[in-house]
């Protein structure tokens, strides 16, 4: 048995040969199929901390909350989801909370999301705000890929620190890159990067103009027209826009805080929706 000098030793050797910390690491995989008339589950595989839940729904659509059981990111970890949508098949996927990027002591946090929608098919990525700490440094992909008949809503919303919590983001790293395809044909992309002194970046007027919590959401599908007629009025006396070409829809929001920007955020989304609310998990 070792005394508890000897295990103090032992410890201070452990730390001085810079031993590497525990990292999360995850991937998490849906495939669905159209089968009687509902979507089904096709392939289900979840690894690591991520998880994926199907909650019962009361029509022919499938609703999919994917979960980190970490309970948030920071510099090392990394988390990789994809959805695979069949021909005719319905999908809402959205999180269990917010995603938390915490300060990183080294090294940045990844996660990538990759989603196909097949022919006649309709993807809602929905998941709810990610969170931003203070010198948090974090690496977010999208990469989709639409048949030609395919319909497809993503929301991505990011709070620079809670507000109501006290919390800034005075540096750090963030990115943010989008890839959206139809039919193998690149239709949006979009790089965004925040870094080093991000709270003076943000408080330019051509970023955010000093507000913390923004988000951008994206329709790709035959509606888009139509859909701005809707939107637009939705969005007027707020720092925001909403945009329509060749087949999509743009919408742009910043706000003061996360309950602000979640205000104006959920009726642009149940627009987009025909009408439908935001998922369960989703709570103002």
């Amino acid at each position: 048995m070792k005394t508890r000098g000897a295990a103090e030793r032992d410890d201070m050797t452990i730390a001085a040969a810079g031993t590497r910390p525990q990292r999360a690491e995850g991937r998490g995989h849906l495939a669905a199929k159209l089968f009687d008339g509902r979507t089904r589950i096709r392939e289900l595989y979840q690894e690591g901390a991520a998880k994926i839940r199907l909650p019962d729904t009361f029509d022919a659509s499938m609703e999919a909350v994917i979960i980190n059981t970490a309970g948030g990111l920071t510099g090392g970890d990394r988390m990789d989801w994809s959805v695979d949508a069949g021909p005719g098949t319905r999908i809402d996927v959205t999180t269990q909370a917010c995603e938390k990027i915490y300060k990183a002591s080294a090294g940045i946090a990844e996660v990538a999301t990759s989603i196909k929608v097949g022919a006649q098919a309709r993807v809602d990525w929905l998941p709810q705000e990610t969170i931003l700490f203070d010198r948090a440094a974090l690496f977010r992909r999208l990469d989709v890929d639409l048949d030609e008949s395919a319909e497809f809503l993503a929301v991505e919303a990011v709070l620079l620190g809670r507000k109501a919590m006290g919390e800034a983001v005075v540096s750090g790293l963030f990115r943010d890159r989008w890839r959206i395809r139809r039919s193998g044909q690149l239709i949006h992309a979009e790089e965004l990067r925040l870094s080093e002194g991000v709270a003076a970046l943000a408080a330019r007027q051509a970023v955010l103009g000093g507000q913390v919590a923004f988000a951008t959401l994206l329709y790709a599908g035959p509606l888009s027209e139509a859909y701005l007629s809707k939107v637009r009025p939705l969005v007027e006396g707020s720092m925001g826009g909403a945009s329509a070409w060749n087949g999509k829809l743009v919408v742009r929001l910043a706000a003061a805080d996360g309950f602000s920007l979640r205000k104006i955020l959920i009726p642009v989304i149940s627009a987009l929706r025909n009408g439908a609310p935001v998922p369960k998990v989703w709570n103002l």
